[in-house]
């Protein structure tokens, strides 16, 4: 049985003219051109592939309740996100089996879960153990790569476990890189000191993306042998990049772009609890005491505001960051945090028709400022 049809409109990103989308049964019916007053700009739902946590819901909580993770997905949608891989980061076994057991079991129980979560972000515990590459990752649990631990995680995630970031230096890497591929698993790499070689081993061995390039690296680097070169010239990765205007410095942000392309490129938010909290001093588990600052910088509290302690900003602020220091159109901005990300997360992220409802208008007048969210839907169900 047919459903009842409804009606989205906006302006289009790609030419400013407005546009009218029909879904019905969950799905988008039709896109076209028709006169209407609206001022809002209307985009397929956001695609965030690396999120620890927002407005005080952590996916790493020592104790994590499916109830935290369904109350994630709520604020999620507050902020244009229809889709996202909740993402585990380097703990002890025990700990990360209880995380992701209690993502599989949010999924299972909440239809809001089941619909936005399609699979999740295992990023370490097999990454560098030095200072530096290693980030705010706790050294006393990384270790080298098991396929045994593998199939544990994806025992306790229900086969949830979609996407692992690991650094290719253990001698482990190509081996494991091919395991997981095999499996239908994708494999980042990122939190590394890899050299060439054994970078160029991880991508034969199916590795296709790079994590938050540009961090989760030494802090100085070889101006001719490092772990940037490599990743931005092999075609056969993607580069995922956080930008909140904190992690990548402008030229920075805008020369990996044009290194890797617009296909070859997309966005995450790598939010942590803290993220969207009010600003001032805190204490976290991972980072210790820490600051948040009114523009989203979250830092470690050590009077020197050099060093990041996370990020705080969704996903949602990487519009104007792209538009403004990257240069990009706002259609080239959104389609790196929806169509691009979509490829590793089931096909969302398209506005298109037979594509899923999931759908995100948002008021943004071309400045600096953070768009807002003012309907959000979720196949095809409102839910903002």
């Amino acid at each position: 049985m047919s459903g009842a049809v409804q009606t989205v409109r906006g302006l289009d990103p790609a030419t400013s003219r407005p546009v009218a989308v029909e879904i019905a049964d969950g799905l988008i019916r039709s896109v076209r051109e028709e006169p209407h007053g609206e001022k809002q700009w209307i985009a397929p739902g956001l695609v965030d592939l690396q999120v620890n946590g927002y407005m005080g819901q952590d996916v790493n909580a020592s104790q994590p309740s499916p109830a935290e993770v369904s109350r994630l997905c709520l604020e999620m949608l507050k902020v244009g996100v229809t889709t996202f891989l909740p993402t585990v980061i380097t703990q002890a076994e025990d700990a990360m089996i209880r995380c992701l057991r209690s993502i599989h079991e949010a999924v299972k129980a909440d239809p809001v879960a089941a619909r936005m979560i399609v699979g999740v972000h295992v990023e370490g515990p097999h990454i560098a153990p030095e200072d530096g590459p290693r980030g705010a990752h706790p050294a006393a649990h990384v270790r080298p790569p098991s396929v045994a631990e593998f199939g544990r995680w994806q025992e306790a995630a229900g086969g949830l476990v979609t996407l692992v970031t690991l650094s290719p230096h253990w001698p482990e890497a190509p081996e494991y890189v091919r395991h997981l591929t095999a499996a239908g698993v994708a494999v980042s790499i990122g939190h590394t000191s890899a050299d060439e070689a054994a970078l160029a081993a991880a991508v034969a061995a199916g590795a296709r993306l790079s994590t938050h390039l540009g961090n989760g690296c030494s802090a100085t680097l070889d101006r001719r042998r490092n772990v940037l070169w490599p990743q931005l010239a092999d075609d056969a990765l993607t580069a995922m990049f956080i930008a909140d205007g904190h992690h990548l410095v402008p030229p920075a942000l805008k020369t990996m772009l044009r290194a890797k392309g617009l296909d070859r490129s997309l966005v995450v938010s790598d939010t942590v609890a803290l993220g969207g909290m009010p600003a001032g001093r805190h204490v976290t588990p991972v980072g210790g005491k820490v600051i948040l600052r009114e523009d989203g910088f979250l830092g470690l509290d050590d009077g020197t505001g050099n060093y990041l302690a996370g990020a705080a900003l969704p996903l949602i602020a990487a519009i104007p960051v792209l538009v403004h220091q990257a240069g990009l159109s706002l259609s080239d901005a959104l389609k790196l945090a929806t169509r691009n990300p979509g490829r590793w997360a089931k096909g969302r992220g398209e506005l298109k028709p037979g594509a899923r409802a999931d759908i995100f208008a948002f008021s943004w007048d071309g400045s600096r400022a953070i768009p807002r969210a003012e309907q959000v839907w979720l196949g095809g169900q409102r839910m903002l």
